[in-house]
């Protein structure tokens, strides 16, 4: 979707058409008094004060309405420059005015206003030449916004809109909004009963609900039977730690911001855990390891805690509490390059399955003049990044470097996926680390009986569940794979008199199998339509034709088509379906 704020010549017109906006709120509401209109991604936006009144829908057809009657009179928009005092004297009336012009430094600012018929409004700039140009637009939406984002200040009412420069433009904007809403993870999510969040919980705290469970079950079953054939050995760990823990792996200097704070218990301070390395560290230090030990790889579906401000929490895709699809390689150096390989074609291997092509591989590689941010080992840095590289160059994999963006232990692999809707998002990741193991003084002895300090993989595959399920959900606009869906086979009788036993026959027969049976007392085709709504991937349709013949007829989600098959034929293709994960 068009950023708005990366085109210039966008970002200027949605800037004027905010004006324009204002324009036509004044001429309809003539007490109404306005805080600031900036253009954004999206389009544009204005705070305004109308007192006790709140918009509607109503409100909003007849502002667009009065809008369109301006730019068809195609005044010229005129800039002004003014001194302070003259600019206190304008907007004497509008104390939100008069708050941005006292905060103005009248020796290096140089206050400018736009006029346009008879509306003025103090702005930067710049502007179109004229409102004739502001043809086509639309507005969007609207909310409460407090002044100055200040929950203690009075509530404003904030109206967002768009424009291009011709109708096409706006209506193929328009579209992708519209795609763009039916994905939305959040509106699929509450539809399907995915999760819901509440003000009680707290902001970025989702709560699964049944069917969400059982998403999340089936990928944490997918994802453990991979990781279980490849050698992966899983722990559960607690979700806090003790202050001294973070201190000891540098999080606590690296990372507090993004901490929830610590709170006491008896003698000890401890924190929500961010993350699950430190943990990791201490099982590996609970034995004695030697060099034909290695590697030795641990993993954990972990539930961690990062403070995101308020207004960044999104969903399941950002969130405060989550669960990471979390492991720890813990590797000699001369198995580094294997073990990182077979990370990366892990990756693979799960993107090939959801059927993921859109991604690119980032390598995020440490700024050498920050000594601050990274640890000061240029050997050990030189070392680590070139072995990254070596590998994904032997795999022929496209890729590209990120100076500045390693984590401060080590540099690290991830992977950008662009979703269907939205900017590109890092599922995957592969961190190098041959720090932390020297600060826990982890060891393993080698073939001559000395000890050694092993390297440690950090992988997150999924990276969180919270995260990759807001993908999938969005990718497939709700529509989950057979093996995924929460319901697999909705089974509808034709009548209930007559047909309902054997469709109770069938739920018996697919008990393995995620089954819901529809013996409502409801008219076939309205138990379609909500078979259809909750995006069922198979709905069985019962009637006397399948209770004679003893067989079942089916019909796939998106499809109009019905099929008739014996029972053994329906167990084979959904067998064959959910083993295939298409």
């Amino acid at each position: 979707m068009k950023n708005i704020l990366e085109d210039e010549k966008l970002s200027v017109l949605n800037h004027s058409c905010a004006h324009l906006l204002a324009q036509a709120v004044k001429h309809l509401y003539p007490k109404a008094k306005f805080w600031v209109g900036p253009v954004i991604a999206e389009g544009f936006y204005y705070d305004i004060d109308l007192g006790d009144k709140v918009i509607t829908d109503d409100d909003i057809s007849k502002i667009e309405h009065e809008m369109k009657k301006i730019a068809k009179d195609g005044k010229k928009i005129i800039r002004h420059e003014i001194t302070k005092e003259e600019a206190l004297e304008m907007f004497k009336d509008d104390p939100y005015k008069i708050d941005l012009i006292t905060r103005m430094d009248e020796n290096n600012t140089v206050i400018s206003c736009y006029s346009q018929g008879d509306f003025t409004d103090l702005c930067r700039g710049p502007h179109v030449e004229s409102v004739k140009e502001l043809k086509y637009f639309k507005l969007l939406k609207f909310s409460g916004a407090y002044f100055k984002g200040d929950k203690n200040n009075k509530m404003l009412q904030r109206i967002y809109g768009v424009c291009f420069p011709s109708e096409e433009e706006l209506n193929d904007y328009l579209q992708e909004l519209q795609e763009a809403s039916e994905r939305d993870h959040r509106k699929i999510g509450k539809n399907l009963n995915i999760f819901m969040t509440h003000d009680l919980v707290g902001k970025g705290m989702p709560l699964w609900l049944p069917n969400g469970a059982i998403v999340r079950k089936e990928l944490e079953n997918y994802i453990y039977k991979k990781e279980q054939k490849l050698g992966y050995k899983h722990v559960y760990t607690p979700c806090v730690g003790t202050v001294d823990l973070y201190k000891t792996s540098g999080h606590w200097d690296h990372y507090k911001e993004n901490m929830f704070p610590s709170m006491k218990v008896d003698e000890e301070e401890f924190v929500l855990r961010p993350m699950n390395c430190p943990h990791h560290m201490l099982v590996y230090a609970n034995d004695l390891h030697s060099y034909r030990d290695l590697p030795i790889r641990i993993g954990e579906f972990a539930t961690d805690f990062r403070y995101e401000a308020s207004g960044a929490v999104k969903g399941l895709e950002r969130v405060r509490c989550m669960c990471q699809n979390d492991a720890h390689l813990f590797v000699r150096p001369d198995q580094i390059g294997e073990e990182f390989k077979k990370v990366v074609e892990l990756i693979l291997d799960v993107y090939h399955d959801f059927g993921i092509k859109n991604y690119k591989f980032r390598l995020s590689l440490r700024d050498k003049s920050d000594k601050e941010k990274y640890f000061d080992d240029d050997k050990m840095w030189n070392d680590a990044e070139d072995k990254l590289r070596e590998v994904l160059n032997d795999l022929h994999l496209d890729y590209y470097e990120a100076i500045g963006e390693a984590a401060f232990y080590g540099p690290k692999l991830d992977v950008e996926v662009k979703p269907a809707i939205g900017p590109e998002v890092t599922l995957s990741t592969c961190q190098l680390d041959f720090l932390l193991p020297r600060r826990f003084e982890l060891s393993y002895i080698d073939s001559d009986g000395n000890k050694q300090i092993p390297v440690v993989l950090h992988r997150a595959i999924f990276g969180t569940f919270d995260r990759f399920t807001a993908f999938i959900l969005e990718e497939t606009k709700g529509a989950l794979p057979l093996w995924l869906s929460p319901v697999q086979i909705n089974i509808i009788p034709v009548n209930n008199e007559y047909h309902l036993e054997y469709a109770k026959s069938l739920k018996e027969m697919l008990s393995d199998y995620r089954v819901e049976l529809d013996e409502r007392n409801e008219k076939l085709g309205y138990k379609m339509r909500e078979s259809v709504m909750h995006k069922i991937p198979i709905t069985l349709i019962i009637g006397q034709k399948e209770v004679d013949n003893n067989n079942v007829s089916y019909r796939l989600y998106g499809s109009e088509d019905t099929i008739t098959v014996s029972k053994e034929e329906f167990i084979k293709f959904i067998e064959d379906k959910i083993n295939k994960k298409n």
